[in-house]
């Protein structure tokens, strides 16, 4: 017997279906030849993707032509389901619902059991407020007779005993139990090592109450230290093989500039990381994001404060930002 806690990652982040398929030749010849106007369209969008959001609000449409672009988004490939939806859907319950529900019909569409499938729709949170995991054939999986849906939360684990797991209600076998534990997103990469900085200051007790940082590239009181793809950074709330190459691309031409100049230390100041951080506040203040309770906000790390760690301005406006800070001979650092 095969068992899935409710506590999964689909249960808990809306899963939507992949659509990967089979590419030939040909087509997979034509994709190559594509590259620079992909990679040039990657740059013009909100997360460095294909998809863009659409301009129109969820609302200001008919319920039959909102229904047909639902459907249309549903069946196509990746992420056009969370990055390519309404502009509203992430600042607007009332448009969020709509989708929502559009989504969790989808899923008591795909599960035999009625009550099965009402414990995998997703009810305590907005949609796209935590990661979209994409799918092929994940919630079939529980028509299948040697599936188990246990919801812990009406009946937690006690304990592992010999033979498998002992919930509050029952005990269940298995040859293998497999642990997906210890994910502290964004930060946890960096506070797991011991990073000291000046007077031997703990990156990690920094960071105690969120993460403090400017342009989420360094933090006051870490000289030459560049947290790339790190907290508040432009290539985390994104499509980070694309937009960890602008982090890349920054440092480097960075440290070409500190050569040139004989610089040989470099360090935010206090003033413009103080300005940063409350600019990363304001990208989600009005956002849905802010309802959830996601690894985005450090939720599902316990002990760890709940503040956004991403930074939601979108791609192009972080890359502006970047190339001006630059521009203006690095500007908010300080150079010695």
């Amino acid at each position: 017997m095969a068992i899935r806690s409710q506590r999964n990652y689909c249960r808990n982040g809306n899963c939507a279906p992949l659509h990967n398929k089979p590419i030939d030749p040909e087509t997979q010849k034509a994709i190559k030849a594509s590259y620079p106007e992909i990679f040039k369209k990657c740059r013009q969008t909100f997360a460095n993707g294909l998809h863009d959001f659409d301009p129109r609000s969820a609302l200001e449409v008919s319920p039959e032509e909102r229904q047909a672009f639902y459907e249309q988004i549903w069946s196509e490939p990746g992420f056009r389901k969370w990055l390519g939806n309404f502009q509203d859907i992430m600042f607007n319950k009332e448009a969020n619902d709509t989708f929502a529900e559009f989504v969790r019909n989808k899923i008591r569409q795909r599960v035999k059991d009625s009550v099965v499938a009402e414990k995998l729709v997703p009810k305590d949170h907005p949609f796209g407020t935590k990661r979209v995991p994409l799918e092929s054939g994940y919630y079939e999986v529980y028509n299948q007779d040697n599936v188990v849906l246990v919801d812990l939360k009406e009946t937690p684990i006690e304990r592992i005993t010999a033979k498998g797991l002992k919930t509050s209600a029952a005990e269940y076998e298995f040859d293998i139990i497999i642990f997906a534990t210890g994910f502290d997103a964004v930060t946890g990469a960096f506070t797991r090592i011991d990073i000291r900085g000046v007077d031997g200051q703990a990156l990690k007790d920094k960071w105690a109450d969120g993460p403090r940082t400017y342009l989420g590239i360094q933090s006051v009181g870490f000289p030459n230290l560049f947290t790339l793809v790190g907290p508040h950074n432009g290539a985390t709330f994104c499509n980070i093989p694309r937009c960890s190459e602008q982090n890349v691309e920054w440092v480097t031409d960075c440290i070409r500039y500190m050569r040139t100049h004989n610089h040989g230390r470099i360090e935010a100041k206090p003033e413009a990381e103080d300005a940063w951080t409350e600019h990363v506040g304001d990208t989600i203040a009005n956002s849905l994001l802010l309802q959830a309770d996601s690894w985005f906000m450090g939720a599902n790390t316990p002990g760890k404060k709940r503040t956004f760690l991403m930074y939601a301005g979108g791609s192009p406006a972080y890359r502006a930002k970047c190339d001006e800070v630059a521009a203006k001979s690095y500007d908010g650092f300080e150079l010695q």
